[in-house]
């Protein structure tokens, strides 16, 4: 029975934030400024990184490729949930349901191990400073950014595969996208396995990183209050402190929430967390890098005098 009700699953429906229609028109304005902020945000620094030869180091190749994941991330779930303020019917085919669920996760996974690698960067610029750039090679940061991109992918596939491969008795989300443990709630079969794996999942792609990031920032701590000069205490610290802000905004939220029981929590909790990660943090990390970053705010200036420098010319 159950299989069959699977095949006739053509849709899902999304019940979304609100079924309030001012309500809505309000939280399509705002997350329509959100995303827009988001998207300008990350695609400048992507940009200033590629165009400033200043700006050409390991951190700040890492920091692009944050960018364009949180711009990947954002994408998946944003607009279609803008849509969806507007209209009286939330729905979205069974594909896409599959695609929005396997690049959301994807690129949600992509970014904890981004963190992680980050970390290590930083552990090596702030303790070994004179190796830096011969131990952060151009084939080890590729090489890093790859691995990341494939653990990420790897595990968004095998979680993707695993649940909708379940039979659904019911189509209503009680979500405004497809989010894994929404869907899988949908399920009319005993779904103890997925909850072992989500808990598996849950700890090599949340834990495995932030084990890492509390090593590096453990060492990097340690080297810092080995430096004499207070000035120099607080360069160090400078050099890692976006990182950190990032890394304590994304691992706490993640930790709260995913690496509890399935059932632990609630489909507010959920939407909330959702929200967070989708809207929220890719929209505060370009702010973040930039804001409390002088090399970046450095590379700006010097674009727009470039800038300024070729309208005269013409």
């Amino acid at each position: 029975m159950g299989k069959e009700n699977q095949t006739w699953v053509s849709e899902f429906l999304l019940l979304g934030l609100s079924s309030d229609w001012g309500t809505q028109v309000s939280l399509f304005v705002l997350f329509l400024a959100m995303y827009l902020l988001t998207v300008l945000g990350n695609v400048l620094i992507i940009l200033l990184i590629t165009l400033d030869s200043k700006l050409h180091t390991p951190m700040y190749f890492f920091l692009s490729i944050l960018s364009f994941v949180d711009i990947c991330y954002t994408n998946s779930t944003v607009p279609q949930m803008l849509v969806h303020f507007l209209s009286a019917r939330k729905s979205i085919p069974f594909h896409s349901c599959v695609m929005q669920l396997y690049i959301s996760l994807a690129m949600g996974s992509t970014e904890f191990f981004l963190l992680g690698a980050m970390a290590y960067d930083r552990y090596v610029a702030v303790c070994y400073p004179l190796h830096y750039m011969v131990i952060m090679h151009g084939g080890l940061c590729l090489g890093l950014a790859s691995a990341c991109l494939s653990a990420g992918l790897t595990n968004s596939l095998m979680q993707t595969l695993m649940i909708f491969h379940l039979p659904f008795c019911r189509k209503v989300i009680n979500h405004f996208a497809c989010e894994m443990l929404a869907v899988l709630r949908l399920s009319c079969v005993d779904i103890s396995l997925n909850k072992v794996m989500v808990a598996i999942s849950g700890f090599l792609v949340i834990m495995l990183p932030c084990i890492l990031v509390l090593f590096s920032y453990a060492h990097i701590v340690a080297a810092i209050l080995r430096i004499r000069s207070s000035q120099g205490r607080r360069k160090a610290f400078g050099t890692c402190a976006s990182h950190l802000t990032v890394v304590s905004m994304c691992f706490g939220t993640a930790i709260f929430t995913y690496m509890r029981p399935v059932g632990r929590s609630s489909a507010g909790q959920e939407k909330m967390v959702a929200l967070f990660y989708a809207v929220v943090t890719p929209m505060l990390n370009p702010l973040i890098y930039s804001l409390r970053n002088n090399d970046v705010i450095g590379a700006l200036k010097r674009t727009l005098e470039k800038l300024k420098e070729k309208n005269r010319q013409k």
